[in-house]
């Protein structure tokens, strides 16, 4: 053993002389390289330098130069390279001690989670006995919170009243005393003045889509008009700002948060679920509809409106249905009602979306470009008048007044020469939707010719604007020629207009 410890010493021993050795001559390796070398260096030039000529001298300083050059390139370079490792090195260490406070921070908030969960049972179990497990000999209530509130407020104020709707013999008037009616109360209670042409676009426009676009330059009472409708029929109208923001329709609908579990609704939503309730006219006005694009936040609403069986406009709500739901949900869906109109409103300008084709096929556009002349009409009240009284009215002004078959091959042959020279054609929907409104426009107090001319101006001609109209200059003039003589010179006087307002763009 004792053989062995000196054995063992002595290897300590030269083990650690050959470590000391190994730096030992690193250290002067470095010297001689960096400064015993570097003397040595200088003494040879000198003597070499005493034999050296004019040419000599210049080759030494150019070779001495870019050998200087190129010393100074290397500590620069290893410089930069020992800095860029102290900042990698001292980021990574960064790194580490941030993941380590993320961990931290993370087990921090399980442990707050963990506590609120546990506040939040005894709350309930002070509240409703609850303890975090159902316990069977309990008969306390249990306490349901329900996901929307907005809607819950709704069902609990309808909840005892009687919601149909008793019309006075007063009340019980035909389209064209409805209309005056209406004219005399805007004015003399509102202060606001419509014409007969206005109106009676208006309400055939109700007859023919639950969409209507009210469109024309800013102060001719696009809003006011649908605002005046809710006062005159005893409902206001819900007025719904739409936002340059809205991408989809959980912007206009709302959408279930995740975290809460509750479901964030809207006014639109709200003003909707009450439709519901309600048997008289309902009137959601979209303002500035075209602040966001249309065509993505009521997609859901255009697709539906378009099925024949009003029992399927149904909209997607939440994807199922939990004790505490609205009364009026069916499996997480909310029924779209036929007792109310959506009514947007829209200007052109540099912060507005242009309006789709898909959109305006499936609504009635009315444009309103100029104000109404004042009014001194006699103190008139408003109406009351259920869904099913109006909507019997435009389906008896649909039976007493049909477009007669000859006004129906005029206006094929136009469809014909339409689609022939700018491949534009009327289509089954936009056939159906004329057929739903001049009806309904002649009991108003029109004729059946400014009706279709209406009708074709908004539906068919709005579409030129997308066709390159400065090769089409001698189509359009040919087109007015038929127009006049199909239904009569100048007959189709906003069909006229509206043609000339675009030959004079080019």
């Amino acid at each position: 053993m004792v053989n062995f410890a000196r054995y063992y010493v002595d290897f300590i021993r030269e083990l650690f002389s050959n470590i000391g050795e190994f730096f030992k001559r690193i250290f002067e390796a470095f010297a001689d390289l960096l400064f015993n070398d570097v003397v040595t260096y200088f003494k040879n030039l000198i003597d070499a330098s005493k034999t050296f000529g004019f040419l000599d001298w210049l080759i030494a300083i150019v070779v001495i130069g870019i050998n200087v050059i190129f010393i100074i390139f290397i500590v620069i370079r290893l410089y930069q390279f020992l800095r860029h490792y102290i900042r990698f090195a001292k980021s990574e260490l960064d790194k580490d001690e941030l993941l380590e406070e993320i961990a931290l921070l993370s087990q921090k908030t399980v442990e707050l989670a963990d506590e609120k969960n546990k506040i939040l049972q005894l709350k309930m179990g002070n509240v409703t006995g609850y303890s975090g497990q159902d316990n069977p000999f309990d008969d306390k209530p249990k306490v349901i919170t329900s996901r929307f509130a907005k809607l819950i407020q709704v069902d609990n104020t309808y909840k005892n009243q009687i919601t149909s709707v008793t019309m006075s013999p007063e009340d019980m008037i035909g389209l064209p005393e409805l209309i005056n009616r209406f004219i005399n109360f805007s004015a003399s209670k509102l202060g606001l003045y419509y014409d007969k042409k206005t109106i009676a676009t208006y309400f055939s426009g109700m007859a023919t889509s639950k969409i209507m676009i009210l469109e024309g330059i800013s102060g001719t009472g696009k809003t006011s008009l649908p605002y005046a409708m809710g006062k005159f029929f005893g409902n206001d109208s819900a007025i719904i700002s739409v936002q340059p923001s809205w991408r989809d329709r959980a912007e206009m609908i709302g959408y279930l948060n995740e975290f809460t579990k509750k479901f964030n609704e809207t006014d639109f939503l709200k003003e909707l679920y009450e439709t519901t309730y309600r048997e008289d006219l309902n009137f959601i006005v979209l303002d500035e509809l075209n602040l966001a694009r249309i065509e993505y936040y009521f997609a859901e609403f255009l697709s539906i409106m378009e099925m024949p069986n009003v029992s399927e406009w149904k909209i997607d709500i939440v994807p199922d249905t939990q004790p505490g739901d609205p009364r009026r949900f069916e499996n997480g869906k909310l029924l779209v009602p036929q007792n109310v109109w959506f009514v947007g409103t829209a200007n052109k300008d540099d912060s507005t979306f242009t309006i789709t084709d898909k959109v305006y096929d499936r609504a009635v556009s009315i444009i309103m470009n100029q104000k109404a002349e004042f009014i001194d009409a006699p103190p008139t009240d408003g109406i009351t008048m259920s869904h099913e009284y109006l909507e019997s009215l435009f389906l008896t002004a649909q039976k007493a007044n049909p477009i007669t078959p000859k006004t129906m091959d005029n206006l094929e042959k136009l469809d014909d020469f339409i689609a022939a020279k700018f491949k534009i054609t009327f289509g089954n929907r936009i056939t159906k939707q004329i057929k739903a409104f001049v009806p309904v426009f002649v009991a108003c107090g029109g004729s059946e010719i400014e009706g279709l001319d209406y009708m074709v101006a908004r539906k068919i001609l709005r579409k030129f604007e997308t066709l390159n109209l400065p090769f089409l200059q001698d189509e359009l003039a040919e087109l007015i020629t038929v127009m006049d003589k199909l239904f009569g010179k100048n007959a189709f006087k906003e069909c006229t207009a509206f043609i000339n307002d675009l030959r004079k763009q080019f």
